[in-house]
């Protein structure tokens, strides 16, 4: 999803994907497809001196290991997923063998199956017999402990760090920066007689607590976003700013006696038609009435004040703001249970945006389909029903207001938070596609209703 639907925003022009933004983030987002995950050992690529169990999770090294090119090594059927935070796997060693030149790491799509992860150019290998690091040579670094018969040993991707690391019997050993963003495999290493191991792409519990990693990056990521000094008047002036921008008078009145007079008093015009046009408190008052009706499901004195105050604004009779408020009164019946009122409604007010090409089809048959279920709170269009439906039309009316403001013609009317979600959103995504486009997919919505972004 990109910016532009992520951040509610309007333009003086009332252009109709503006006006429906404000809706993007309060609807229910579509699940995305859920990555195709690794879940066996790939036995049409393998070494050949492997036998593989037939659910296709044990290998057993059946070869003699006498020189480098006689190496029993696998992939898993599906490279790492990569829209996540982490991927991680294990394998349990059931048989060290002879030597316990037992390997786990990552490989691409091009590794020779007769070479130990690690050893040729983008893979990565731990190596149980001596512990050391492999990547894309045949010499290793000082990594962690040996591993033999008993333990069990995992690999895992950190995305958002852009770094592999290592476990061993639960607990971490390491980490090692990635290199390079194309796919990976999780692959493992046998070469010598008689060694055996059992693979979990995750089918049974993890002996490393991977979720508690994933808490840890995510608090990890949070202390340092936190830890970005922010001067408390940048702070005041983003709230101020966002109060002014939607209308909320009385929020902001108490604010500003709360921060102790460090602003000025809000100069408020009475009620009634607006003259100014160059003060940040521009029709607050009207709109603070406007946002007020809306809230408490009152669509007729929506209407009414609008027609007294800004009938520019409904003269064509098919405006953006006419047809989300007619969709909401529409709402309103079917909330109070007056089913004929709302069908006979929509027969006389929503069929004249039935062929109006700039409202969004989406949200009427939205609308509409709330006659469609017995239990319309239960359904999947439910979310029509919150009061998060009421405000986000309240915002679409307070745009089309602030956009009547000759100083605003031509300028976006946004507040300096959404200015800043709209930075931060554009900034993770650059960073990801910096990243090969590996990493969780950023969406506000989840953020903003306090969900995880993403799986691990």
């Amino acid at each position: 999803m990109g910016g532009d639907q992520l951040v509610a925003t309007m333009q003086p022009t009332g252009g109709s994907r503006n006006l429906y933004s404000l809706y993007d983030w309060r609807r229910p987002e579509p699940k995305p497809e859920e990555e195709e995950v690794p879940t066996h050992l790939n036995t049409t690529t393998c070494g050949h001196f492997l036998v593989i169990s037939t659910d296709k999770l044990s290998a057993r090294y059946n070869g003699d290991g006498q020189h480098g090119h006689d190496v029993g090594a696998i992939q898993s059927n599906r490279p790492a997923p990569h829209q996540r935070l982490l991927y991680y796997f294990e394998i349990s060693l059931k048989d060290r063998g002879q030597r316990g030149v037992i390997s786990i790491g990552f490989t691409d799509e091009n590794f020779k199956m007769s070479r130990q992860p690690g050893w040729e150019p983008n893979s990565y290998g731990y190596h149980g017999d001596d512990g050391l690091l492999y990547h894309g040579r045949g010499r290793g670094d000082s990594f962690g402990p040996t591993f033999t018969t008993g333990d069990t040993v995992g690999a895992g991707i950190n995305y958002a760090a852009q770094e592999l690391f290592f476990t061993k019997n639960g607990k971490l050993v390491g980490t090692h920066i990635k290199e390079g963003k194309g796919p990976l495999y999780p692959t493992i290493g046998l070469h010598s007689p008689s060694e055996k191991v059992e693979v979990n792409f995750g089918q049974k519990p993890f002996i490393f607590d991977i979720e508690a990693m994933v808490q840890e990056e995510r608090e990890r990521r949070q202390r340092s976003v936190e830890s970005v000094p922010l001067p408390l008047s940048i702070s005041h002036n983003v709230v101020r700013t966002y109060l002014l921008h939607y209308g909320y008078q009385d929020t902001l009145t108490a604010f500003d006696v709360a921060s102790g007079g460090t602003f000025p008093p809000v100069v408020v015009a009475p009620e009634g038609p607006v003259t100014g046009n160059d003060t940040e408190s521009y029709a607050l008052e009207q709109r603070k009435i406007l946002r007020k009706l809306t809230r408490e499901g009152d669509i007729d004195g929506v209407f009414a004040k609008l027609r007294e105050w800004y009938p520019e604004l409904l003269q064509s009779g098919v405006s953006l703001v006419s047809f989300l408020l007619h969709c909401q009164k529409y709402i309103e019946l079917v909330k109070a249970g007056s089913l004929e009122a709302a069908v006979n409604y929509a027969r006389v007010e929503l069929a004249n945006f039935f062929a109006v090409g700039s409202v969004e089809d989406t949200h009427l048959q939205d609308c509409l389909a709330l006659l469609a279920y017995e239990h319309p709170e239960k359904s999947m269009v439910s979310y029509l029903l919150h009061v998060a439906q009421r405000e986000a039309v309240a915002d679409a009316v307070n745009a089309v207001v602030l956009a009547t403001n000759p100083a605003n013609l031509g300028k976006p009317s946004q507040s300096a938070l959404e200015m800043l979600l709209r930075q931060l959103t554009a900034c993770l995504m650059e960073k990801r596609y910096l990243n090969g486009g590996q990493g969780e997919i950023f969406t506000l919505q989840r953020v903003l209703q306090g969900g995880k972004d993403g799986g691990w």
